[in-house]
């Protein structure tokens, strides 16, 4: 597969990185990590990435402004992506042709190739493990801006290689990856640096927060409370792995409110969400994911099967 992918991307002169619709860590990083590859591989090839910019990840680089007319007769490549909805950029569909590269499990198949492993722990970790296949690089360390966006990319989607899917293939691209030049302090102080806002608001869900019998907790973040802490629902959203070691605690969810929507941001500590993401308009990793609702009512029935899936998980 990683051949068949390196052969695509030697046939185009013009290449265009998309990934996800509202991107973390790992979709910023295996994006930009993957444009890093390519440029060193063919550096006379044209690389472009496209997706909506998001100020929390200026740190780490910026989109390109990518014309219509430049998706004609390009091949278009999508990371960290499960779902067709879900790719930042509808323009994708102009290329001449398509590649998925996710660690996901297979939810939507699309693509002229598709390299699909959720034993991956991230997409970053994917695209170094295609940096890593490639014989003329054999012995050379990784240039320090590829490095340091697949390293930032792994980083997030291992919660700093504290969750379960941090694998001895994680910590083998890792080594390899920190061998290069670039400041790791940067990257955990601007991903994981709390604000006093943050702090605060952090405090007021861990006191107000309750496990129910069956492990499930949910958290409600009604525009009210955000706007009483002075935080937006992205800002919110960011904590939700900081309860992890509630007592009791099998799988839980943030329902933040936005102006046309109510986040439902999931985390689990056993019970696989995914599937139940998927029913909300959403999807994810099976103990990571996320949804939405349109309505508190919707939010209210989510929160329902949650307590209902988690009571079945022994």
């Amino acid at each position: 597969m990683k051949n068949e992918i390196l052969d695509y991307i030697a046939q185009y002169d013009r290449i265009i990185i998309l990934r996800h619709v509202r991107p973390d860590p790992d979709a910023i990083g295996s994006q930009a990590g993957l444009m890093e590859l390519i440029k060193w591989l063919h550096p006379d090839k044209t690389v472009l990435m496209s997706g909506e910019s998001d100020p929390e990840f200026d740190f780490l680089t910026r989109m390109d402004q990518v014309k219509d007319e430049e998706f004609e007769g390009a091949l278009v490549i999508v990371c960290d992506t499960a779902n067709r909805e879900r790719i930042d950029d509808e323009r994708f569909q102009k290329g001449a042709a398509l590649i998925k590269i996710d660690h996901h499990p297979m939810v939507d198949s699309f693509g002229d190739v598709e390299w699909v492993d959720a034993k991956a722990s991230s997409t970053s970790e994917m695209v170094y493990e295609l940096f890593d296949s490639i014989e003329s690089f054999q012995g050379k360390p990784p240039k320090p801006e590829m490095a340091r966006y697949l390293y930032t990319g792994i980083v997030g989607d291992t919660g700093r290689f504290r969750f379960p899917n941090t694998t001895e293939r994680t910590f083998a691209a890792a080594a390899r990856l920190v061998s290069a030049p670039f400041s790791r302090e940067e990257i955990y102080e601007k991903m994981y640096m709390k604000s006093e806002k943050m702090l605060r608001l952090e405090g007021y869900v861990l006191s107000s927060v309750e496990v129910k019998p069956s492990g499930a907790a949910v958290v409600h973040l009604p525009k009210s409370v955000l706007e009483r802490f002075r935080v937006d629902a992205k800002e919110a959203a960011a904590i939700v792995n900081s309860f992890s070691a509630l007592e009791g605690l099998k799988a839980w969810a943030f329902l933040v409110e936005e102006d046309d929507q109510i986040r439902l941001r999931m985390r689990s500590k056993g019970p696989e969400i995914h599937k139940l993401a998927e029913k909300y308009h959403g999807g994810g990793h099976p103990m990571a994911a996320g949804a939405s609702a349109f309505t508190w009512e919707e939010a209210e029935a989510f929160s329902k099967e949650l307590d209902t899936l988690c009571g079945q998980f022994v």
